[in-house]
Parts: C-alpha cells; sequence; structure tokens
C-alpha cells in the first residue's frame, strides 16, 4: 500500500487493472484500517477516473453474492448518497410508490455514513428484517412487487472497510460505488448523483452497457429530484435540464425537505408519506422521483403521465400496501 499511496500522493492516477486488485486487496484483510483511512481520503480530495470508478465496480461486482431476479424486470431507485442535505428517505420511498404501480423494484440500500438515517437504517427501525436468503427475496418481490437489499449482506468482502468508513463519516467512493453494484444487476436503474461530474462519469459508464437508464442531479447539489430548482436528467440517448414545471409540480424550499434530528423523526416522516398524510412538499418530491423511475422504467410514459400515476399509487395506498406486504413477509 506504501507505493500506492506515493503514487497517488504524486498526483497520479490508477488503471482500471490497479484499481480492481487494489479493491480485492482491502476487501481480503491485506491492509490495515489506516492504510485504508489514507487510500479513501485521497479521493474524497480529488476527483476519480472512468478507470478506476470502473475498476472498483468490477471488484465489487466480483466479490459480491449475485441473486437473479431478471425474471421480474425490475429497476433499481436508488441515490448515491453524499450530498449532504440530510433530506427525509426520499428514494426509499419512491420504490415503494412505484411498486405500488405494478412495477417490480430490487432496492439496494446500506445505513447511513455521511448522512444520519439511510434506507437500512429507517427500515430497520420499522420493522425490517434483512435477508440474502433468494427464496425470501423473490417472494418479497412477487408479492409486495418490491424486495430490499441490505448492501453487507450481499458484498461480505466490505467488512474491512465498514469500520473505516463508519470512523471517517464522510463520503468517499463507495457511496459512487453502491448504485453500481447492486446484487441483482437490474436492467433498468434510476440513478440520482451529487455532482454533475458524477453525473457524467455515471451516465458514460452506463452507456457501455445495455441497461435503460436514467441518471439525474438537481443542480443546487442535491443527488435525488428535490423540486428546489433545475434538475439534470441523462439518459442513452438524451441530456436535457428541466425545471419542477416539467413535471407539472410545484417549486420547493430546501427546509421542507428535511429528515429530521433522530432516526425516529425520519421514521415517523416516512410512515406519514405513505399514509398520505405528509406535507405538500414531502408529497412533491416523493412523487417526482417516482414518477422520474416509471418514466425510466417505461420511456413511452410521459413525464407528466409517470407523475399522475406515481400520484395515484401514493393517494390509493397502493404503496401503503406494497410496504406493509413487505415487512409481514
Amino acid at each position: 500500500m506504501k507505493a500506492i499511496l506515493n503514487h497517488l500522493f504524486e498526483y497520479k492516477v490508477l488503471s482500471k487493472q490497479q484499481s480492481k486488485e487494489i479493491l480485492i486487496g482491502i476487501s481480503s484483510g491485506q491492509y490495515s484500517n489506516s492504510e485504508i483511512a489514507s487510500f479513501l481520503t485521497i479521493y474524497a480530495m480529488r476527483s476519480i477516473t472512468v478507470e478506476e470508478l470502473e475498476g472498483f465496480r468490477d471488484a465489487m461486482l466480483e466479490m459480491c453474492l449475485a441473486v437473479d431476479l431478471s425474471g421480474y424486470d425490475p429497476i433499481d431507485v436508488c441515490g448515491t448518497g453524499g450530498d449532504g442535505k440530510d433530506t427525509f428517505n426520499i428514494s426509499t420511498l419512491s420504490c415503494f410508490v412505484v411498486a405500488g404501480t405494478g412495477q417490480h423494484v430490487a432496492k439496494h440500500g446500506n445505513h447511513g455514513v455521511s448522512s444520519l438515517c439511510g434506507s437500512s437504517t429507517v427500515l430497520q427501525y420499522l420493522g425490517a428484517k434483512f435477508t440474502n436468503d433468494k427464496s425470501i427475496l423473490e417472494r418479497q418481490i412477487a408479492e409486495s412487487k418490491v424486495c430490499f437489499l441490505h448492501a453487507p449482506l450481499f458484498h461480505p468482502a466490505m467488512k474491512n472497510v465498514a469500520p473505516v468508513r463508519r470512523e471517517l463519516g464522510v463520503k468517499t467512493f463507495f457511496n459512487m460505488l453502491g448504485p453500481m453494484v447492486n446484487p441483482v444487476s437490474p436492467q433498468k436503474q434510476l440513478v440520482g448523483v451529487f455532482s454533475l461530474e458524477l453525473a457524467r462519469l455515471f451516465a458514460y459508464l452506463y452507456q457501455q452497457t445495455d441497461k435503460q437508464f436514467l441518471v439525474l442531479h438537481t443542480l443546487d447539489g442535491y443527488d435525488e429530484v428535490s423540486l428546489t430548482g433545475a434538475f439534470k436528467i441523462i439518459s442513452a440517448h438524451t441530456e436535457q435540464v428541466l425545471n419542477p414545471s416539467h413535471l407539472g409540480l410545484a417549486t420547493l424550499r430546501p427546509e421542507d425537505l428535511s429528515g429530521g434530528d433522530t432516526v425516529e423523526a425520519s421514521a415517523r416522516i416516512f410512515m406519514d408519506v405513505l399514509n398520505d398524510e405528509a406535507t405538500f412538499a414531502q408529497k412533491q418530491a416523493v412523487i417526482a422521483n417516482a414518477g422520474l423511475a416509471l418514466h425510466c422504467a417505461n420511456p413511452k410514459l410521459s413525464l407528466i403521465e409517470a407523475v399522475a400515476t406515481a400520484k395515484e399509487s401514493l393517494e390509493s395506498k397502493k404503496a401503503l400496501k406494497s410496504f406493509k406486504t413487505l415487512m409481514e413477509i
């Protein structure tokens, strides 16, 4: 690791193969926590290259416990996190709204590292039991239209990194990797990212695959459609900057999207949304992201139609039914 760190300290970059080998080395316990922390910190201070991100991604996918749910043609709705905005669990809620419309969802998530309450945190608080048992996951997605993949259960090699990430408490390139290493490898994916630079990286890498994808970033810094201003969406063939009005929705204030100061507060907002008892802003933000996910899954559905479909799923309590069914399983 000393040679690797000195190489990076000289502002040099790693090849795809070097990146892959280093991450496999980290995962297999070849390096100390101090060495891992130094390595992660470098990427918090400079941009990651396409080759480095590809190498890290390939290592994670090679080591993960893969699950074949391709028969359900699921979509993943996932943000990188790391935007520092401390919003409530918008993308996780969007998954249940999407599932409520009949579109299968394979949600990849984890506890928050740079935020208070990640998707795993709020779901666990509400009673979810995580599993990597394929038969249970299949039952979840068949009956509730959504299954939840708690990242540590599918990426056991990452156990050497988890304590370092927790101690650092800042976003690292593992935030970037999360959406790319879903063990189901869904062919449909909505990805929210925390910067325009990362949006371009993700779009480039996804364009090398046959995925049906939508990468999004709100220009004032959110890794989802916050409706606080203009946002960019990138698909395989288009790149657009849109405003909330393009979705038929209102512009919101940042403070309206706060996730609260405790996990309990986050969970309360979560259930208020599913019970259609949330604030106007909370409901609008969830509908916006769910609508974009539905548009990603079925591009023939216009943005306005997709948002209307999401709204119906939430207001009819189909999203709530999906959540309750998942919890029962």
